[in-house]
């Protein structure tokens, strides 16, 4: 017995050793690489492609109805300009150089006035490359803003550095004024002064020509003031005093 287990305790012979087993083999499926294949993993895409969308018609129509516009005003605005450094457009003169009353009443009762004016105006052009044409002239005689009567003027027309006289002719028969606004005014004025203000506005509409250009027409306005005309209590009549009156223009 104790043979037995003598020779089964020794080593046989003849066979290669066994090998041992490899300590870093772990439990699963095994691979004959250092280390398993990466996993296939899933491509995000921080940056999607996004279909672009149409252009909208209304929009595009929009843009290029504002850039025409702006470069029409643009184009406007440098034609004007390139003009007015050629030609230096300036606006007419006006001065009254006499007013003549005559007829005159007011009755402090009913306040009717009766009244004739003429005014004698000179027109003068300053431009040298312009002319003026005047096609229609209204005109109004006033007691501060009471109006006393109104007229037209005869159209007329002017050359370049030219100066033209100019008559209006005002009548007012019966005329009702305002009596605390014009008639007590006009009474009392006329009383402690010995004269009586008078202002002239002017409406015309006026051409502007040079060469073969030409403007199209224009209002122009026209305000003569504090016209004083010497009238006595005693007198129906009178004359501009203190001289020539050189007046606003507006074009």
């Amino acid at each position: 017995m104790e043979n037995q287990y003598a020779r089964a305790a020794r080593p046989v012979t003849g066979y290669p050793a066994s090998a041992y087993p490899n300590s870093n083999t772990t439990t699963g499926t095994a691979y004959p690489y250092a280390a398993p294949p990466p996993q296939s993993a899933y491509y995000y895409n921080n940056n999607p492609y996004y279909a672009q969308p149409y252009p909208d018609p209304r929009a595009a129509f929009l843009r290029r109805l504002v850039v025409i516009i702006a470069a029409s005003f643009i184009i406007a605005g440098t034609i004007v300009f390139i003009v007015w450094l050629v030609l230096r457009p300036r606006v007419p003169e006006f001065r009254v150089d006499s007013v003549s009353l005559s007829n005159f009443n007011l009755s402090s009762t009913s306040s009717l006035l009766t009244g004739n004016w003429d005014v004698k105006f000179a027109v003068s052009n300053p431009n040298h490359k312009i002319s003026l044409y005047y096609d229609h002239i209204a005109a109004s005689v006033f007691y501060k803003d009471e109006s006393l009567s109104e007229t037209t003027v005869v159209p007329f027309d002017q050359g370049t550095r030219n100066q033209t006289t100019v008559t209006a002719t005002f009548a007012a028969a019966a005329r009702y004024v305002d009596k605390k606004k014009a008639a007590d005014s006009i009474l009392s004025e006329r009383t402690s002064r010995g004269s009586v203000d008078f202002n002239v506005r002017m409406v015309a509409r006026v051409r502007l020509k040079a060469g073969s250009w030409q403007e199209r027409r224009r209002f122009m306005r026209v305000y003569c003031g504090n016209l004083a005309v010497g009238l006595s209590s005693s007198s129906v009549g009178g004359t501009m005093v203190g001289g020539a009156r050189e007046c606003k223009v507006g074009l």
